[in-house]
């Protein structure tokens, strides 16, 4: 697809920024979200805290739109909450998925010739050496098979993983990541946690104030020897991290990392399920800096909404694929490996990663103008579809402001964006396929969404 001034040129996704956001009813959510909400709430509980905040009720989605049961048309800068990274039913992916869902919708673990292209799609798309794949259907799982491959390469049982991060919501994933007293007495064992670096806010630094990244690694030594029976097998990382509020290492941390896992002979696990296929304007988000990983774990995008995740691993790894129980109930199906094949051919055929990346440019420039405009951005960063603002009561503490994170949150999807709340961090993932003219519509919603809210709190 050719590129204009404004970016990609895709004609089943353009937007008309003259009918959309179009607000429908009075009152947002309207009549008809408020009463299904209402009777789904009787019986579903357990509800996220976006839905809380903005219980609306979608029926439908295209592109970078979604439209509720109300009539409302939202622009959408979220991606379904990272998942529909090429835009809601993306007319590749549909086709695709319905294809098989008349042909073959299951084989367990069978092979069938849609999962030879895709084995041999993502052996041509990822980076050298890691072609040893298990397909799953859930990005908990593949984390779970991850660590059991590691376990199962390196005869060892520890892993280290970083404050902050997100992982998943069973048994040895939820470990990783912070603990509740709903998910046990506590973190099972061998798995310890370790700090790691946010430029925003550092825990060591520099004599001149800078972030110390060789001071983080020199903690993870003196922890690896203090703490645990150095018996680890891995360490587990998001390159970017996703729930805490899109938050960037510093340049030279994965390099030095990589280097301190070579010399202590650890495996490098990247956890890429919300950071691969394209988000961050690269097939994985570790190639901003020149870091391959071990084992990586890749979903949300991968299917572009429909459930398919993958677990690989370096190719001399392979064979111990075959003592950590592999086999899937879904994972891989031939509906699954369409939606995951068509997203991968989409973004080649399409030129979706040089668009995130044209896109990141213009974000990068509206957010340093937003900042400077408006007292209470502490902190912006962006990686292609990748972005957060950090709001503070003031910038010389930096003091989480949550209560102007909710209002801001709630205000922008008042005015039709749909996107995603994280407590004082607004977190946007808009899809790749959007155009400069429409993400600078969504900004602009942002941009007077967070004026109205300091205006109201006193700023």
């Amino acid at each position: 697809m050719g590129a204009g001034k404004t970016g990609i040129d895709i004609e089943w996704a353009k937007v008309d920024l003259k009918k959309v956001p179009h607000l429908a009813t009075a009152e947002i959510p309207g009549p008809k979200s408020r009463e299904l909400h209402g009777r789904a709430t009787r019986i579903m509980k357990g509800l996220s805290g976006q839905v809380k905040l903005f219980p609306v009720v979608f029926e439908s989605g295209k592109g970078c739109t979604m439209t509720d049961v109300d009539g409302n048309v939202y622009l959408d800068f979220s991606s379904g909450i990272y998942v529909t990274t090429l835009g809601h039913c993306h007319p590749k992916v549909s086709e695709a998925v319905t294809k098989y869902a008349n042909q073959l919708m299951n084989a367990h673990d069978f092979t069938t010739p849609i999962k030879v292209r895709l084995l041999e799609k993502m052996t041509e798309i990822l980076p050298r050496g890691l072609s040893a794949v298990q397909l799953y259907d859930s990005g908990t799982t593949a984390v779970e098979a991850g660590l059991r491959v590691c376990r199962a390469v390196t005869g060892k049982n520890e892993f280290l993983s970083c404050y902050g991060d997100f992982h998943g919501k069973s048994g040895h994933s939820a470990s990783l990541a912070r603990m509740n007293s709903t998910n046990g007495s506590g973190r099972a064992q061998g798995f310890y946690m370790l700090p790691r670096p946010n430029p925003y806010r550092p825990l060591f630094k520099k004599a001149d104030g800078s972030i110390d990244t060789d001071a983080y690694i020199e903690f993870f030594d003196q922890f690896v020897t203090e703490g645990t029976t150095n018996q680890v097998a891995a360490i587990v990382l998001e390159p970017i991290q996703g729930w805490a509020g899109s938050i960037f290492p510093p340049d030279d941390f994965f390099p030095k990392l990589r280097a301190w896992c070579d010399r202590k002979k650890y495996l490098l696990f990247a956890d890429e399920v919300l950071t691969s296929i394209g988000r961050t304007g690269k097939f994985l988000a570790m190639e901003h800096w020149n870091t391959v990983p071990d084992v990586v774990t890749l979903g949300k995008g991968f299917g572009n909404g429909f459930p398919v995740t993958a677990m690989v691993a370096r190719s001399e790894f392979g064979e111990q694929f075959e003592k950590i129980s592999a086999s899937t109930s879904y994972g891989g199906n031939p509906m699954a490996c369409a939606a995951a094949l068509a997203s991968l051919e989409a973004i080649q055929e399409e030129g979706l990663l040089e668009n995130a990346q044209r896109l990141e440019g213009f974000f990068l420039k509206r957010l340093a103008q937003m900042q400077a405009a408006h007292k209470i951005i502490g902190h912006v960063r962006c990686k292609g579809c990748l972005m957060g603002v950090e709001l503070v009561k003031d910038l010389s503490t930096k003091e989480p402001f949550d209560e102007a994170g909710r209002l801001v949150y709630q205000a922008a999807f008042r005015k039709g964006l749909a996107w995603i709340p994280a407590g004082h961090i607004l977190r946007m993932s808009p899809p790749i396929v959007m155009d400069v003219d429409v993400a600078a519509k969504c900004m602009d919603i942002i941009d007077e969404s967070i004026g109205e809210v300091e205006k109201k709190l006193g700023y």
